[in-house]
Protein backbone atom coordinates (compact mmCIF):
# COMPACT_ATOMS: atom_id res chain seq x y z
CA UNK A 1 0.00 0.00 0.00
CA UNK A 2 1.43 3.34 -1.10
CA UNK A 3 2.01 6.19 1.40
CA UNK A 4 -0.75 8.17 -0.30
CA UNK A 5 -3.34 5.38 0.14
CA UNK A 6 -2.50 4.40 3.76
CA UNK A 7 -3.79 7.59 5.55
CA UNK A 8 -6.81 7.80 3.26
CA UNK A 9 -7.70 4.18 4.05
CA UNK A 10 -7.38 4.80 7.79
CA UNK A 11 -9.55 7.90 7.50
CA UNK A 12 -12.21 5.90 5.65
CA UNK A 13 -12.22 3.10 8.26
CA UNK A 14 -12.50 5.63 11.06
CA UNK A 15 -15.42 7.35 9.33
CA UNK A 16 -17.20 4.06 8.76
CA UNK A 17 -16.64 3.09 12.40
CA UNK A 18 -18.16 6.34 13.60
CA UNK A 19 -21.17 5.94 11.32
CA UNK A 20 -21.80 2.36 12.47
CA UNK A 21 -21.43 3.34 16.12
CA UNK A 22 -23.83 6.21 15.63
CA UNK A 23 -26.34 3.96 13.90
CA UNK A 24 -26.22 1.42 16.74
CA UNK A 25 -26.64 4.19 19.30
CA UNK A 26 -29.66 5.63 17.52
CA UNK A 27 -31.17 2.15 17.15
CA UNK A 28 -30.80 1.46 20.87
CA UNK A 29 -32.53 4.70 21.75
CA UNK A 30 -35.41 3.96 19.37
CA UNK A 31 -35.67 0.30 20.29
CA UNK A 32 -34.64 -1.01 16.81
CA UNK A 33 -30.88 -1.51 16.94
CA UNK A 34 -30.53 -4.24 14.26
CA UNK A 35 -32.84 -2.54 11.80
CA UNK A 36 -30.89 0.71 12.15
CA UNK A 37 -27.62 -1.14 11.65
CA UNK A 38 -28.95 -2.84 8.49
CA UNK A 39 -30.13 0.45 7.04
CA UNK A 40 -26.80 2.02 7.80
CA UNK A 41 -24.94 -0.88 6.08
CA UNK A 42 -27.12 -0.53 2.98
CA UNK A 43 -26.35 3.19 2.91
CA UNK A 44 -22.63 2.51 3.10
CA UNK A 45 -22.83 -0.05 0.23
CA UNK A 46 -24.83 2.37 -1.88
CA UNK A 47 -22.31 5.12 -1.17
CA UNK A 48 -19.39 2.87 -2.25
CA UNK A 49 -21.28 1.84 -5.38
CA UNK A 50 -21.88 5.50 -6.21
CA UNK A 51 -18.18 6.32 -5.72
CA UNK A 52 -17.20 3.36 -7.92
CA UNK A 53 -19.55 4.64 -10.57
CA UNK A 54 -17.90 8.07 -10.41
CA UNK A 55 -14.46 6.50 -10.86
CA UNK A 56 -15.62 4.50 -13.88
CA UNK A 57 -17.04 7.66 -15.44
CA UNK A 58 -13.69 9.40 -14.99
CA UNK A 59 -11.85 6.48 -16.61
CA UNK A 60 -14.10 6.56 -19.66
CA UNK A 61 -14.36 10.34 -20.04
CA UNK A 62 -12.27 12.10 -22.70
CA UNK A 63 -12.07 15.24 -20.60
CA UNK A 64 -10.34 14.77 -17.29
CA UNK A 65 -11.55 16.66 -14.22
CA UNK A 66 -9.11 17.25 -11.37
CA UNK A 67 -10.08 15.24 -8.25
CA UNK A 68 -11.32 16.95 -5.12
CA UNK A 69 -9.19 17.23 -2.04
CA UNK A 70 -11.03 14.62 0.01
CA UNK A 71 -9.24 12.35 2.45
CA UNK A 72 -11.12 9.12 1.78
CA UNK A 73 -9.69 6.09 -0.03
CA UNK A 74 -11.88 6.87 -3.03
CA UNK A 75 -10.49 10.38 -3.23
CA UNK A 76 -6.93 9.02 -3.07
CA UNK A 77 -7.77 6.51 -5.82
CA UNK A 78 -9.13 9.31 -7.99
CA UNK A 79 -5.92 11.29 -7.51
CA UNK A 80 -3.78 8.29 -8.46
CA UNK A 81 -5.87 7.61 -11.55
CA UNK A 82 -5.70 11.27 -12.54
CA UNK A 83 -1.90 11.28 -12.20
CA UNK A 84 -1.56 7.99 -14.13
CA UNK A 85 -3.78 9.30 -16.93
CA UNK A 86 -1.81 12.54 -17.07
CA UNK A 87 1.51 10.68 -17.35
CA UNK A 88 0.12 8.31 -19.98
CA UNK A 89 -1.25 11.15 -22.11
CA UNK A 90 2.06 13.01 -21.81
CA UNK A 91 3.90 9.88 -22.93
CA UNK A 92 1.51 9.45 -25.87
CA UNK A 93 2.01 13.06 -26.93
CA UNK A 94 5.79 12.59 -26.80
CA UNK A 95 5.59 9.39 -28.86
CA UNK A 96 3.26 11.01 -31.40
CA UNK A 97 5.62 13.99 -31.69
CA UNK A 98 8.56 11.64 -32.32
CA UNK A 99 6.53 9.68 -34.87
CA UNK A 100 5.53 12.87 -36.70
CA UNK A 101 9.17 14.04 -36.65
CA UNK A 102 10.45 10.75 -38.11
CA UNK A 103 7.69 10.76 -40.68
CA UNK A 104 8.53 14.34 -41.64
CA UNK A 105 12.19 13.38 -42.01
CA UNK A 106 11.31 10.44 -44.28
CA UNK A 107 8.95 12.64 -46.28
CA UNK A 108 11.64 15.30 -46.76
CA UNK A 109 14.26 12.88 -48.06
CA UNK A 110 15.19 13.34 -51.73
CA UNK A 111 15.34 9.55 -52.09
CA UNK A 112 12.18 7.51 -52.47
CA UNK A 113 11.30 5.53 -49.32
CA UNK A 114 8.70 2.74 -49.51
CA UNK A 115 7.61 0.55 -46.59
CA UNK A 116 6.65 -2.93 -47.77
CA UNK A 117 4.71 -5.69 -46.00
CA UNK A 118 7.01 -8.68 -46.28
CA UNK A 119 4.37 -11.40 -45.97
CA UNK A 120 1.96 -10.00 -48.56
CA UNK A 121 4.47 -7.86 -50.50
CA UNK A 122 2.20 -4.83 -50.47
CA UNK A 123 2.94 -1.11 -50.26
CA UNK A 124 2.13 0.20 -46.77
CA UNK A 125 3.61 3.71 -46.93
CA UNK A 126 5.79 5.88 -49.14
CA UNK A 127 7.15 9.42 -49.01
CA UNK A 128 6.63 12.27 -51.47
CA UNK A 129 9.80 11.50 -53.45
CA UNK A 130 8.33 8.12 -54.43
CA UNK A 131 5.86 9.89 -56.72
CA UNK A 132 8.31 11.48 -59.21
CA UNK A 133 10.85 8.64 -58.97
CA UNK A 134 8.67 5.52 -58.81
CA UNK A 135 5.25 6.76 -59.89
CA UNK A 136 3.47 5.93 -56.61
CA UNK A 137 0.37 7.99 -55.77
CA UNK A 138 -1.70 8.04 -52.60
CA UNK A 139 -4.24 6.51 -52.08
CA UNK A 140 -4.25 4.64 -55.41
CA UNK A 141 -1.13 2.60 -54.63
CA UNK A 142 -1.69 2.24 -50.91
CA UNK A 143 -1.90 -1.44 -49.90
CA UNK A 144 -1.39 -2.58 -53.50
CA UNK A 145 1.06 -5.36 -54.56
CA UNK A 146 4.59 -4.04 -55.05
CA UNK A 147 5.07 -5.87 -58.35
CA UNK A 148 1.97 -4.21 -59.82
CA UNK A 149 2.71 -0.76 -58.38
CA UNK A 150 6.29 -0.69 -59.72
CA UNK A 151 5.75 -2.40 -63.04
CA UNK A 152 7.82 -2.98 -65.26
CA UNK A 153 10.62 -3.31 -62.67
CA UNK A 154 11.35 -7.01 -61.87
CA UNK A 155 10.25 -6.66 -58.26
CA UNK A 156 8.87 -10.19 -57.74
CA UNK A 157 12.19 -11.92 -58.43
CA UNK A 158 14.09 -9.28 -56.47
CA UNK A 159 11.88 -9.47 -53.38
CA UNK A 160 12.02 -13.27 -53.49
CA UNK A 161 15.74 -13.06 -52.62
CA UNK A 162 14.83 -11.34 -49.34
CA UNK A 163 17.82 -10.46 -47.18
CA UNK A 164 20.15 -11.73 -49.90
CA UNK A 165 18.78 -9.33 -52.53
CA UNK A 166 21.64 -7.46 -54.18
CA UNK A 167 21.16 -3.74 -54.97
CA UNK A 168 19.64 -3.03 -58.38
CA UNK A 169 22.04 -0.55 -59.94
CA UNK A 170 21.30 1.75 -62.86
CA UNK A 171 17.70 0.78 -63.65
CA UNK A 172 15.22 2.91 -65.55
CA UNK A 173 12.50 4.67 -63.56
CA UNK A 174 8.92 3.45 -64.21
CA UNK A 175 7.91 7.11 -64.60
CA UNK A 176 10.66 8.41 -66.90
CA UNK A 177 13.10 6.02 -68.62
CA UNK A 178 15.74 8.77 -68.76
CA UNK A 179 15.90 8.73 -64.95
CA UNK A 180 18.35 6.13 -63.71
CA UNK A 181 17.80 4.70 -60.25
CA UNK A 182 19.68 2.66 -57.69
CA UNK A 183 17.33 0.40 -55.69
CA UNK A 184 18.19 -1.11 -52.32
CA UNK A 185 16.12 -3.43 -50.13
CA UNK A 186 16.59 -3.17 -46.36
CA UNK A 187 14.79 -5.87 -44.26
CA UNK A 188 14.72 -4.01 -40.95
CA UNK A 189 12.21 -6.38 -39.26
CA UNK A 190 10.59 -9.76 -39.80
CA UNK A 191 7.39 -8.19 -41.14
CA UNK A 192 8.51 -4.95 -42.80
CA UNK A 193 11.01 -4.11 -45.54
CA UNK A 194 12.31 -0.75 -46.62
CA UNK A 195 12.80 0.01 -50.31
CA UNK A 196 15.13 2.92 -51.08
CA UNK A 197 15.37 4.42 -54.59
CA UNK A 198 17.98 7.06 -55.43
CA UNK A 199 18.24 9.14 -58.58
CA UNK A 200 21.77 8.61 -59.95
CA UNK A 201 21.22 10.16 -63.38
CA UNK A 202 23.55 13.10 -62.70
CA UNK A 203 26.23 10.86 -61.23
CA UNK A 204 26.10 8.56 -64.25
CA UNK A 205 26.23 11.56 -66.56
CA UNK A 206 29.30 12.90 -64.75
CA UNK A 207 30.92 9.47 -64.87
CA UNK A 208 30.27 9.28 -68.60
CA UNK A 209 31.80 12.74 -69.05
CA UNK A 210 34.86 11.62 -67.10
CA UNK A 211 35.23 8.50 -69.22
CA UNK A 212 34.87 10.50 -72.43
CA UNK A 213 37.39 13.05 -71.22
CA UNK A 214 39.97 10.39 -70.33
CA UNK A 215 39.42 8.57 -73.62
CA UNK A 216 39.67 11.76 -75.70
CA UNK A 217 42.75 13.07 -73.90
CA UNK A 218 44.47 9.69 -74.12
CA UNK A 219 43.69 9.45 -77.81
CA UNK A 220 44.95 12.97 -78.49
CA UNK A 221 48.20 12.29 -76.62
CA UNK A 222 49.11 9.35 -78.85
CA UNK A 223 50.11 11.48 -81.87
CA UNK A 224 52.47 13.93 -80.09
CA UNK A 225 54.01 11.07 -78.13
CA UNK A 226 54.64 9.16 -81.35
CA UNK A 227 56.32 12.23 -82.86
CA UNK A 228 58.47 12.81 -79.77
CA UNK A 229 59.46 9.16 -79.61
CA UNK A 230 60.34 9.16 -83.31
CA UNK A 231 62.62 12.20 -83.04
CA UNK A 232 64.31 10.73 -79.99
CA UNK A 233 65.11 7.59 -81.96
CA UNK A 234 66.67 9.73 -84.68
CA UNK A 235 69.07 11.35 -82.23
CA UNK A 236 72.37 9.45 -82.02
CA UNK A 237 74.14 9.56 -78.66
CA UNK A 238 77.47 8.79 -80.38
CA UNK A 239 77.37 12.13 -82.18
CA UNK A 240 76.75 13.97 -78.93
CA UNK A 241 78.37 11.97 -76.09
CA UNK A 242 77.35 14.55 -73.52
CA UNK A 243 73.68 14.00 -74.39
CA UNK A 244 73.75 10.23 -73.85
CA UNK A 245 72.27 10.05 -70.31
CA UNK A 246 69.63 12.69 -71.11
CA UNK A 247 68.55 10.95 -74.30
CA UNK A 248 68.26 7.58 -72.53
CA UNK A 249 66.12 9.11 -69.78
CA UNK A 250 63.91 10.89 -72.35
CA UNK A 251 63.39 7.62 -74.22
CA UNK A 252 62.47 5.79 -71.00
CA UNK A 253 60.01 8.49 -69.98
CA UNK A 254 58.41 8.69 -73.44
CA UNK A 255 57.97 4.92 -73.46
CA UNK A 256 56.46 5.04 -69.96
CA UNK A 257 54.08 7.78 -71.07
CA UNK A 258 53.13 5.72 -74.13
CA UNK A 259 52.32 2.72 -71.90
CA UNK A 260 50.24 4.96 -69.64
CA UNK A 261 48.22 6.26 -72.59
CA UNK A 262 47.68 2.73 -73.90
CA UNK A 263 46.47 1.57 -70.47
CA UNK A 264 44.07 4.52 -70.22
CA UNK A 265 42.68 3.73 -73.66
CA UNK A 266 42.29 0.08 -72.65
CA UNK A 267 40.36 1.09 -69.52
CA UNK A 268 38.14 3.41 -71.56
CA UNK A 269 37.33 0.61 -74.01
CA UNK A 270 36.52 -1.77 -71.16
CA UNK A 271 34.25 0.76 -69.40
CA UNK A 272 32.37 1.45 -72.63
CA UNK A 273 31.57 -2.25 -73.10
CA UNK A 274 28.57 -3.81 -71.40
CA UNK A 275 29.42 -7.35 -72.44
CA UNK A 276 32.05 -9.47 -74.14
CA UNK A 277 32.09 -11.93 -77.00
CA UNK A 278 31.52 -15.52 -75.93
CA UNK A 279 34.66 -17.04 -77.44
CA UNK A 280 36.36 -20.31 -76.69
CA UNK A 281 39.58 -19.29 -74.94
CA UNK A 282 42.24 -22.01 -75.11
CA UNK A 283 44.09 -21.87 -71.80
CA UNK A 284 47.00 -24.19 -72.60
CA UNK A 285 48.43 -21.97 -75.39
CA UNK A 286 47.74 -18.89 -73.26
CA UNK A 287 49.67 -20.32 -70.31
CA UNK A 288 52.57 -21.15 -72.61
CA UNK A 289 52.52 -17.60 -73.99
CA UNK A 290 52.45 -16.11 -70.50
CA UNK A 291 55.51 -18.16 -69.56
CA UNK A 292 57.40 -16.87 -72.59
CA UNK A 293 56.46 -13.29 -71.71
CA UNK A 294 57.53 -13.76 -68.09
CA UNK A 295 60.87 -15.31 -69.15
CA UNK A 296 61.55 -12.41 -71.52
CA UNK A 297 60.67 -9.80 -68.89
CA UNK A 298 62.64 -11.58 -66.18
CA UNK A 299 65.77 -12.06 -68.33
CA UNK A 300 66.66 -15.16 -66.34
CA UNK A 301 66.55 -13.43 -62.92
CA UNK A 302 63.56 -15.44 -61.64
CA UNK A 303 62.31 -19.00 -61.71
CA UNK A 304 59.00 -19.16 -63.60
CA UNK A 305 56.79 -22.20 -62.86
CA UNK A 306 53.59 -22.87 -64.81
CA UNK A 307 51.07 -25.51 -63.75
CA UNK A 308 47.89 -26.42 -65.63
CA UNK A 309 45.96 -28.60 -63.18
CA UNK A 310 42.55 -27.74 -64.61
CA UNK A 311 42.92 -29.08 -68.17
CA UNK A 312 39.90 -27.01 -69.22
CA UNK A 313 39.28 -23.84 -71.21
CA UNK A 314 37.29 -20.68 -70.55
CA UNK A 315 34.51 -18.83 -72.33
CA UNK A 316 35.04 -15.12 -72.86
CA UNK A 317 37.16 -12.61 -74.75
CA UNK A 318 40.62 -14.00 -75.45
CA UNK A 319 42.28 -10.61 -75.93
CA UNK A 320 40.93 -9.12 -72.71
CA UNK A 321 41.71 -12.22 -70.64
CA UNK A 322 45.26 -12.29 -71.97
CA UNK A 323 45.62 -8.61 -71.06
CA UNK A 324 44.43 -9.25 -67.50
CA UNK A 325 46.60 -12.35 -66.97
CA UNK A 326 49.61 -10.64 -68.54
CA UNK A 327 49.25 -7.69 -66.17
CA UNK A 328 49.32 -10.01 -63.15
CA UNK A 329 52.36 -11.89 -64.46
CA UNK A 330 54.30 -8.71 -65.35
CA UNK A 331 53.53 -7.22 -61.93
CA UNK A 332 54.86 -10.35 -60.25
CA UNK A 333 58.09 -10.17 -62.26
CA UNK A 334 58.57 -6.43 -61.65
CA UNK A 335 57.99 -6.53 -57.91
CA UNK A 336 59.86 -9.76 -57.10
CA UNK A 337 63.58 -9.44 -56.34
CA UNK A 338 66.09 -11.37 -58.40
CA UNK A 339 66.25 -15.04 -57.44
CA UNK A 340 62.56 -15.18 -56.52
CA UNK A 341 59.97 -17.72 -57.68
CA UNK A 342 56.84 -16.90 -59.68
CA UNK A 343 54.19 -19.59 -59.94
CA UNK A 344 51.42 -19.40 -62.57
CA UNK A 345 48.68 -21.93 -61.87
CA UNK A 346 45.34 -22.79 -63.48
CA UNK A 347 43.16 -25.19 -61.46
CA UNK A 348 39.59 -26.38 -60.99
CA UNK A 349 37.38 -25.57 -58.00
CA UNK A 350 35.00 -27.84 -56.10
CA UNK A 351 31.99 -25.80 -57.30
CA UNK A 352 32.84 -26.47 -60.95
CA UNK A 353 34.59 -23.16 -61.54
CA UNK A 354 38.23 -22.47 -62.27
CA UNK A 355 40.94 -20.23 -60.80
CA UNK A 356 43.91 -18.60 -62.50
CA UNK A 357 46.49 -17.55 -59.94
CA UNK A 358 49.87 -15.83 -59.92
CA UNK A 359 51.98 -16.28 -56.78
CA UNK A 360 55.32 -14.60 -56.13
CA UNK A 361 57.93 -14.49 -53.40
CA UNK A 362 58.32 -10.73 -53.40
CA UNK A 363 58.28 -8.20 -50.59
CA UNK A 364 54.58 -8.61 -49.86
CA UNK A 365 51.89 -5.96 -49.46
CA UNK A 366 50.66 -4.55 -46.10
CA UNK A 367 47.09 -5.57 -45.32
CA UNK A 368 45.95 -1.92 -45.13
CA UNK A 369 46.69 -1.46 -48.85
CA UNK A 370 44.93 -4.59 -50.18
CA UNK A 371 41.38 -3.11 -50.48
CA UNK A 372 42.66 -0.21 -52.62
CA UNK A 373 45.02 -2.02 -54.97
CA UNK A 374 42.52 -2.03 -57.86
CA UNK A 375 42.02 1.75 -57.72
CA UNK A 376 43.48 3.74 -60.59
CA UNK A 377 46.98 5.06 -59.99
CA UNK A 378 47.01 3.71 -56.44
CA UNK A 379 50.55 2.77 -55.43
CA UNK A 380 51.79 1.00 -52.34
CA UNK A 381 55.27 2.46 -52.91
CA UNK A 382 55.59 5.33 -55.37
CA UNK A 383 59.35 5.09 -55.68
CA UNK A 384 59.31 1.34 -56.34
CA UNK A 385 56.57 1.70 -58.97
CA UNK A 386 58.54 4.34 -60.84
CA UNK A 387 61.67 2.20 -60.73
CA UNK A 388 59.85 -0.75 -62.26
CA UNK A 389 58.04 1.34 -64.88
CA UNK A 390 54.51 0.59 -63.68
CA UNK A 391 51.59 2.83 -64.68
CA UNK A 392 49.34 2.11 -61.69
CA UNK A 393 46.53 0.94 -63.98
CA UNK A 394 47.29 -2.75 -64.36
CA UNK A 395 45.10 -4.05 -61.53
CA UNK A 396 42.30 -1.65 -62.51
CA UNK A 397 42.33 -3.25 -65.97
CA UNK A 398 42.31 -6.72 -64.38
CA UNK A 399 39.31 -5.80 -62.22
CA UNK A 400 37.32 -4.49 -65.21
CA UNK A 401 38.10 -7.50 -67.37
CA UNK A 402 37.08 -9.93 -64.64
CA UNK A 403 33.92 -7.94 -63.95
CA UNK A 404 32.88 -8.26 -67.59
CA UNK A 405 33.42 -12.04 -67.29
CA UNK A 406 31.48 -12.31 -64.03
CA UNK A 407 34.67 -13.31 -62.22
CA UNK A 408 36.25 -12.04 -59.00
CA UNK A 409 39.77 -10.98 -58.07
CA UNK A 410 41.03 -12.21 -54.70
CA UNK A 411 44.30 -10.82 -53.32
CA UNK A 412 46.28 -12.23 -50.40
CA UNK A 413 49.69 -11.16 -49.25
CA UNK A 414 52.10 -11.46 -46.34
CA UNK A 415 55.03 -9.17 -45.65
CA UNK A 416 58.31 -10.89 -46.45
CA UNK A 417 56.65 -13.96 -48.03
CA UNK A 418 55.05 -12.62 -51.19
CA UNK A 419 51.59 -12.17 -52.71
CA UNK A 420 48.99 -14.23 -54.52
CA UNK A 421 46.47 -12.87 -57.06
CA UNK A 422 43.58 -15.22 -57.92
CA UNK A 423 41.07 -14.80 -60.75
CA UNK A 424 38.06 -16.94 -59.81
CA UNK A 425 35.66 -17.90 -62.64
CA UNK A 426 32.23 -19.42 -62.12
CA UNK A 427 31.23 -22.80 -63.54
CA UNK A 428 29.34 -21.30 -66.48
CA UNK A 429 32.64 -19.84 -67.77
CA UNK A 430 34.37 -23.24 -67.86
CA UNK A 431 34.28 -25.49 -70.91
CA UNK A 432 36.06 -28.66 -71.99
CA UNK A 433 39.45 -28.31 -73.66
CA UNK A 434 40.29 -30.11 -76.94
CA UNK A 435 42.60 -33.08 -76.57
CA UNK A 436 45.32 -31.37 -78.60
CA UNK A 437 45.42 -28.48 -76.14
CA UNK A 438 45.69 -30.84 -73.19
CA UNK A 439 48.60 -32.73 -74.75
CA UNK A 440 50.45 -29.45 -75.41
CA UNK A 441 49.69 -27.99 -71.97
CA UNK A 442 52.58 -26.87 -69.75
CA UNK A 443 53.70 -29.55 -67.30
Amino acid sequence: MTPEIRPAWRHTLALLGLLLAGAVGVGVLLGYPWQALALMALGVVFWHYWRLHQVLLQLGARRRTPPNGGKTAWAALERLLFRSQTEMRTRKRRLLAMLRAYRAVAAALPDAVVVIDRNHQRVLWFNEAATPLLGLHYPRHHNTPVAAALHPLPMAQWLAAGRNAAPMLDVASPVEPSLRLDLRLIPYSDELWLLLARDVSKLLHLEQMRQDFVANVSHELRTPLTVIHGYLEMLDADEHPDWGPQLDEMRRQSQRMARLVEDLLTLSRLEAREGLADEHVAMAPMLAGLKREADALSSGQHRIDVEDAAKVDLRGASRELHSAFSNLVSNAVRYTPAGGIITIRFMREANGGATFSVRDTGHGIPAAHLPRLTERFYRVSTSRSRETGGTGLGLAIVKHVLGLHGARLHISSEIGKGSCFECRFSADRVCAAPLAHIENAPP
